[in-house]
């Protein structure tokens, strides 16, 4: 899922340059034309604290202003191993299958 102006969108690593932490959130609010976009974070009063033009490898969207609706886990889950390098991204698979076999395996006790 491509990133526009508007949308809502979570860092997935640290930029300790900027004082910028993993996990914050930030509306886009210029899309450059080589993949960088100018985020603006924002305090709980919507107060700006610092805006930041990162690359799209640096968050994934949570929110997508054009639907006005939430991102998906699974598209928030694709957008970050799309980020990883690929054994990462092996690894996580290999996680996601372990879980999947548990949940199916519990669903599985609870029905009979």
């Amino acid at each position: 899922m491509k990133s526009d102006l508007g949308d809502i969108v979570e860092l997935i690593r640290d930029i300790p340059e900027q004082h910028l932490r993993a996990g914050m959130r930030a509306a886009i609010i210029h899309c450059h034309d080589d993949a960088v976009y100018e985020l603006e974070f924002s305090d709980e009063q919507g107060e700006t604290l610092t805006t930041a033009a990162l690359d799209a490898g640096q968050f994934i969207p949570v929110w997508c202003a054009a639907t006005e609706q939430w991102v998906s886990p699974a598209e928030q889950a694709a957008a970050l191993l799309a980020s990883l390098p690929e054994e990462a991204a092996r690894q996580v698979l290999d996680f996601a299958c372990f879980l999947s076999l548990r949940v199916s395996g519990a669903s599985a006790v609870k029905a009979g």
